[in-house]
């Protein structure tokens, strides 16, 4: 009977005791689309349990796919991402079972970007849809804008500056308010009278409409240098030598880092005009921003050549003549204008300096 008793007894023992669960976890698995529709290749899925905070870390593999056993079950928050940048994320439930969190990225971000509009007031959701509806417009501007560009520096590249001017006036007249617009305008009536040959009027009228376009570029943004640069070029072609003097010294101040080229280019206005005295300072200002401008060295000798005198049927330069000229052979001795150097300086009996043959 004892027997009988103690069998019974572990039975029921065996039967009120607790039962040992493993937890096994869950699968999850999935498939990502890009923002271009196609599988989306390397991207990181990033699993927080909102109870704990365990994270599960899963990559997608070349076709999009990604998979990961033992994920405890519970609520998550979800974070897809690719290098490093953010590009969905969602709070999911993940239950007892296998789970699949498919990840259509258009989709899922027209539904989340629809679902907040739907919590907008009316009011908020009139000015965001105006909002929207300005910036899809502004981009297909941009588009269009681009592609003027890109027709305009081709007509510019085959020499055809009329197209180009035609172009560049339809894309000011589209938007107004770019100031790069009216700079590459007036690039392109440059190119034009620089191509218009015997026609004086056609000349001074390509010049004046380039200085316009610079005008209303500088307008806009008069901190670019290069606009007034540019402005000084065409204000020197139009014989305004003294206005050019003005934009290309305002072009100096603004980048003081390129001071060389733009007192350069008001040397070479101020030589062509006669003003040597004036242009040779203004070569100077060029040499001391940019000692190794060789051009400014030769053209200032060239101006001080022009201003010899003859002494016993001797002619006699002024002093620094050959300094000038014997520099530029040492920044460019195979440059443009070393031969018309050797040459000057053979005219005042000066001698080529032989350590200025070869640059060390």
């Amino acid at each position: 009977m004892k027997r009988i008793c103690l069998v019974v007894a572990l039975a029921l023992a065996t039967l009120l005791a607790p039962r040992v669960i493993v937890a096994q976890g869950l699968t999850v698995h999935g498939h990502v689309i890009g923002e271009d529709g196609k599988p989306l290749v390397g991207a990181d899925i990033l699993l927080v349990n909102r109870d704990n905070g365990q994270k599960f870390a899963i990559r997608t593999d070349k076709k999009g796919d990604f998979v990961h056993i033992g994920v405890t079950p519970g609520p998550y928050d979800m974070t897809l991402s690719k290098d490093g940048r953010v590009l969905y994320t969602k709070g999911v439930a993940l239950h007892e079972e296998d789970e699949t969190l498919d990840i259509n990225l258009p989709k899922a971000l027209a539904e989340q970007q629809q679902k907040a509009l739907n919590q907008l007031a009316p009011e908020q959701r009139k000015q965001y849809e105006e909002q929207k509806k300005a910036t899809e417009t502004e981009q297909v501007k941009v588009k269009t804008l681009n592609q003027m560009l890109a027709d305009a520096r081709t007509a510019e590249d085959s020499g055809d500056y009329d197209q180009a001017v035609s172009i560049y006036k339809q894309a000011t007249a589209v938007d107004p308010a770019r100031d790069l617009l009216w700079f590459r305008l007036g690039g392109a009536y440059l190119g034009a009278g620089g191509k218009a040959g015997a026609d004086r009027a056609a000349v001074t009228e390509d010049y004046t409409q380039a200085a316009e376009a610079y005008r209303k570029a500088i307008a806009i943004k008069g901190s670019e240098a290069a606009y007034h640069n540019n402005l000084g070029q065409a204000l020197a072609k139009l014989g305004k030598t003294d206005e050019a003097m003005n934009e290309y010294g305002a072009a100096a101040a603004l980048d003081p880092a390129n001071a060389g080229l733009y007192y350069f280019n008001l040397g070479a206005v101020l030589t062509n005009s006669g003003k040597v005295d004036e242009a040779n300072f203004a070569f100077d200002k060029a040499i001391a921003a940019d000692p190794n401008r060789a051009d400014a060295y030769y053209w200032k000798g060239v101006n001080l050549l022009g201003k010899a005198t003859l002494k016993d049927n001797k002619m006699v330069a002024p002093p620094g003549t050959a300094e000038n000229l014997n520099k530029y052979l040492a920044l460019a001795p195979n440059g443009p204008h070393a031969a018309s150097a050797k040459e000057l300086l053979a005219s005042i009996g000066a001698k080529v300096e032989t350590t200025y043959q070869k640059k060390k």
